[in-house]
């Protein structure tokens, strides 16, 4: 049973490691996208994308670590992720932004649905992945917003 429940544990962590590459996808867009703004537009896309982002990535790899060391699980490292080609310029990294935080709610959506966070018994685990989803809710909304101003 005990093996069973270990694999259990490092599957469960491998998923949330998919989510947490794909929020690290989304933000080494949106640090693409800044650097190819103008001051102004910098500071609106870092107050309306990229910290929530950052707040989401942050949280994610804090819910992965902590899950890691609560059950003696080995954790690894999370890397800079490439955020693509300076030629799709900011309306294609905001939406490589989208598509990552999309696939990282679908990841968490997916997880939380399966019950496994629950079986596993950890209600940390189940609390970080809630916060996650919850900060990037309305990431695509926020993302339309900036677009709609972007260049005004």
């Amino acid at each position: 049973m005990a093996y069973v429940t270990r694999e259990a544990r490092e599957q469960l962590l491998e998923t949330v490691a998919e989510a947490t590459d794909e929020l690290g996808t989304a933000l080494a867009a949106l640090g693409a996208a800044y650097e190819q703004l103008d001051e102004a537009a910098g500071d609106r896309l870092e107050e309306r994308l990229f910290r929530p982002v950052q707040q989401a990535y942050g949280r994610a790899q804090r819910t992965y670590t902590g899950f890691a060391e609560r059950h003696g699980l080995p954790a690894r490292a999370f890397t800079a992720r490439s955020a693509g080609v300076p030629s799709q310029g900011v309306h294609g990294f905001i939406e490589r932004t989208l598509e990552a935080v999309e696939e990282a709610d679908l990841i968490l959506s997916e997880l939380q649905d399966s019950m496994a966070p629950v079986e596993v018994g950890d209600p940390e685990l189940r609390t970080g992945l809630a916060e996650v989803r919850e900060i990037v809710a309305d990431i695509a909304e926020r993302a339309r917003e900036f677009t709609r101003s972007y260049g005004r």
